[in-house]
């Protein structure tokens, strides 16, 4: 039961880290590298702000302003500096490799003897003593469906109209009077707020906060979205941000069962060849429409 409530948890998440991929690679068509330093950035903010006796509570935001900066960032290096959108990614990501570490002061910050959102006094009057062992499923499942309502709510407004028309066609909106490279730069914010907010609620998961865990987090969030969106594809009943958590899950269910058959070392591996294969399947069903059409 614990393996099958570890997976949720992770898979839950990483589907907050998946919600930002999927603006960043489904909507702006932009492949963000910064995901890989903006994860572990909203651990490195959580890990200093605990550490010094903040609610853990304020910490949520305060990382996805966090990660909104490094969209900005990330976006004015694109848009204002003309730099190539792939490369522009890159450079936040490794300036983000040590500004994190100035944030956290050291490589590895433990929280074990700290206060997070799944512990503390608050949370445990809240929580009936036989949903105790479900806490933590509890607090991630409600985040992750506030972080999915909001995104959807917002992807109706003007202004998500007009993120969704980026990477459809730049050409609509500036026909329409307004500056793309705002609205990237906008995407870009909102993405890497996501997915700092994810590495906020990883590091308090985890009790503890590490400089790597950032390592790969884009292949995650990409393989969430393809696996999500291709395989809910024909289901009209789910909104694309709903598969992509789906998708999240169904990832970390992949990975976890393949580790119980291999070593811990083979991960990384794992992880690769799992991505190979949702591509793979991904790139067929799209050469199937394009031949039916």
């Amino acid at each position: 039961m614990n393996f099958f409530i570890t997976i949720l948890e992770q898979g839950l998440i990483y589907g907050i880290l998946a919600l930002g991929v999927y603006i960043t690679y489904k909507i702006l068509d932009f492949p963000d590298l910064t995901v890989d330093g903006s994860f572990p950035l909203g651990a490195a903010v959580t890990a200093a702000l605990i550490t010094r006796g903040m609610d853990p509570y304020l910490t949520l935001p305060i990382a996805f302003l966090a990660g909104v900066l490094a969209g900005i960032c990330t976006g004015l290096i694109h848009v204002k500096g003309k730099v190539r959108d792939l490369l522009s990614g890159i450079i936040m990501m490794t300036a983000l490799w040590s500004i994190n570490l100035y944030i956290a002061g050291t490589s590895n910050v433990p929280l074990f003897s700290q206060e997070t959102i799944f512990k503390n006094d608050r949370i445990e009057g809240l929580i009936p003593k036989a949903l105790s062992p479900y806490t933590t499923l509890i607090l991630i499942f409600l985040l992750t469906i506030v972080c999915k309502v909001i995104l959807d709510l917002y992807l109706k407004t003007k202004s998500g109209y007009l993120l969704r028309a980026v990477g459809d066609n730049a050409v609509l909106v500036t026909s329409l009077a307004k500056d793309q490279g705002n609205v990237k730069i906008l995407g870009l914010a909102i993405a890497n707020g996501l997915v700092s907010l994810a590495g906020c609620v990883f590091a308090q998961e985890e009790r503890v906060f590490e400089i790597s865990s950032g390592t790969g987090a884009i292949v995650i969030g990409l393989a969430s979205v393809i696996i999500g969106t291709s395989l809910f594809r024909k289901v009209t009943l789910l909104k694309a941000t709903s598969t992509v958590l789906i998708g999240s899950v169904i990832y970390k269910a992949c990975v976890a069962i393949a580790l119980r058959s291999f070593e811990p070392q083979a991960m990384k591996l794992i992880t690769a060849v799992l991505f190979l294969i949702i591509l793979l399947i991904s790139m067929e069903r799209k050469k199937k429409v394009k031949a039916d059409a």
